[in-house]
């Protein structure tokens, strides 16, 4: 069986239906008129007015001073040549991307119970959602277009695939495994699937993962050396690039749930120290973080879609030295999700939530390793910050914390549970209590059961981390006005923070606030989208509606 991350062969099987909307390639059509918008044949070249304000609090008394300054953006045209390698890839996640990517590629209908499927990429916020960018002066309609069509983008059917995997099971029998897709898609995908090969051997350290995933564990990179493994990882991430005549590799971490790691000084706290750390093998440099320090001294963009603690200081510091890219932490596809919604449109209506109760129970692999309690506390972790930034935004329904106390202040008791089920497999159980005040001492209770196939909700995710991604590595800026103008373009800043709509527990630039708010995380990308082509961000002021 040959390595995974060789592309496919032409299907022999390709459908007479014609390709989903979600899957259908489009060339780039949006030409902005503008004088502040260049093209060239490399690069679309944009200025940007950066409008904020600068807000004073003196004894009560608020004084704000509206505050502009310019940028401009340059964004190569071309994607490159991508590849996508997974920690994980023979798991649920990893089987069910590739598996229909690879439908979509060969446009691959099955049958079910309901009738004849089509594949498509429904889930995607790039490939299945709109944004506005303007209105039709003939008309005064608004004028949407796919996310994806504002700049040019990777087309996820042209992703190579590969990873790593601590089962040595072929992709195709680790797909048949994951129990996720229907059987009808699965039996024509096969061939393709086998193509791709085994998992290149992982790394396996029993203390960060549940002692159960123990029993997969028999593809391995052999001995406890930190230092080989690290060198071993580089040198697969190097392999796959030169093989595959890749551009750029977005390295994902899709594999368990690992424990916290303990922040050490002197031993993960700076990027020198993990470096020393990592040649020690010492005992808290966990999996994630290795293939992190790998993927950044290989100069290509790390995600990590688990919820713990990867990304220690050390790390952050390795990838601001190396210029490298950082995104994570943990894929927000749920339960998380409407969460967010649901807190900040409660919170913004004026009503005071006093507790939020959420329980899940789910019976795939994700589940099994975090039935360990350690595991479980690195989700419990990632989940339990999703409203802090809607409470603080608050202060009329929630007391602030007292001046020189630590803590958030007045909060929302908020509790998380999640229990393994092995019957229900991939589908997932959700259900949700939001116990909320509300005029003169009522109360109301707002109780939601959410059933969803976790992995199907997950997958479209890792596609639109990797591909914004690659999208955010092709683009630069400087400033253009003041003390710090700038001559030169520079890269983006190290924390892709821009990620942050598609997970729980975003990280940021330190020292910089964490928005959890699902709608401002999609209007920051979605301004950003639009800043990189020469246009304002999104207004629903419609002010040509509220005047004569």
């Amino acid at each position: 069986m040959s390595s995974s991350g060789y592309t496919t062969p032409d299907s022999q099987l390709e459908s007479a239906l014609p390709i989903h909307p979600t899957a259908v390639r489009r060339p780039h059509a949006i030409t902005v008129n503008s004088e502040n918008t260049l093209y060239s044949d490399e690069h679309i070249t944009a200025k940007f007015f950066n409008r904020s304000s600068a807000v004073t609090v003196t004894d009560g008394q608020f004084t704000i001073t509206p505050t502009v300054e310019p940028y401009e953006f340059q964004t190569k045209r071309t994607p490159g040549k991508t590849g996508l390698m997974m920690i994980g890839v023979g798991g649920n996640n990893g089987t069910t991307l590739c598996a229909t990517i690879l439908a979509n590629r060969h446009n691959i209908v099955w049958h079910t119970k309901e009738g004849i499927q089509q594949p498509n990429y429904i889930g995607s916020l790039l490939r299945a959602s709109t944004v506005r960018i303007g209105t039709d002066p003939t008309t005064g309609h608004d004028v949407h277009v796919p996310v994806s069509d504002v700049l040019p983008m990777v087309h996820p059917n042209d992703l190579v695939l590969g990873g790593w995997d601590i089962s040595g099971l072929p992709l195709d029998k680790a797909m048949e495994r994951a129990k996720v897709l229907d059987y009808d898609l699965q039996r024509q995908v096969v061939p393709h699937m086998a193509a791709l090969g085994a998992p290149l051997p992982s790394i396996y350290y029993p203390d960060f993962i549940a002692a159960n995933q123990e029993a997969r564990a028999d593809n391995l990179i052999p001995g406890s050396d930190k230092q080989v493994h690290l060198d071993h990882i580089r040198a697969d991430i190097r392999k796959f690039k030169a093989d595959n005549q890749l551009d750029r590799i977005v390295v994902f971490w899709t594999a368990n749930t690992e424990r916290y790691s303990d922040i050490i000084p002197g031993v993960n706290d700076t990027a020198d120290n993990l470096l020393q750390a990592i040649k020690t093998s010492h005992s808290e440099v966990s999996p994630s973080t290795l293939f992190a320090v790998a993927a950044i001294l290989e100069g290509e963009p790390f995600v990590n879609g688990a919820p713990q603690n990867t990304f220690v200081p050390g790390v952050i510091d390795l990838a601001e030295r190396n210029k490298s890219f950082i995104g994570g932490d943990d894929l927000k596809s749920g339960q998380t999700k409407l969460k967010s919604v649901l807190a900040e449109f409660l919170v913004n209506a004026g009503i005071k939530p006093l507790s939020i109760a959420s329980y899940n129970h789910l019976g795939n692999n994700d589940g099994h390793n975090l039935s360990a309690e350690r595991q479980f506390r690195s989700k419990e972790i990632s989940k339990s910050s999703v409203v802090d930034d809607m409470v603080d935004a608050n202060r009329l329904l929630y007391k602030a914390p007292v001046k020189g106390e630590k803590g958030k202040g007045e909060h929302p008791d908020h509790i998380v549970v999640i229990k393994y089920v092995p019957a229900v497999g991939d589908s997932k159980r959700a259900i949700d209590e939001y116990y909320s005040e509300i005029f003169c001492g009522g109360r109301s209770t707002i109780n939601i059961f959410n059933e969803c196939e976790d992995s199907l909700l997950a997958t479209p995710l890792i596609l639109d981390l990797t591909i914004l991604t690659e999208l955010l590595t092709r683009v630069q800026y400087r400033k253009l006005s003041g003390a710090a103008k700038e001559e030169d373009f520079k890269p983006l800043y190290s924390v892709l923070s821009l990620l942050s709509y598609m997970l729980k527990a975003p990280l940021v630039k330190p020292g910089t606030e964490v928005v959890n708010s699902l709608n401002r995380q999609r209007n920051a990308l979605e301004g950003f989208l639009k800043a990189c082509i020469g246009l304002e961000g999104s207004s629903d002021l419609l002010l040509e509606t509220r005047i004569w």
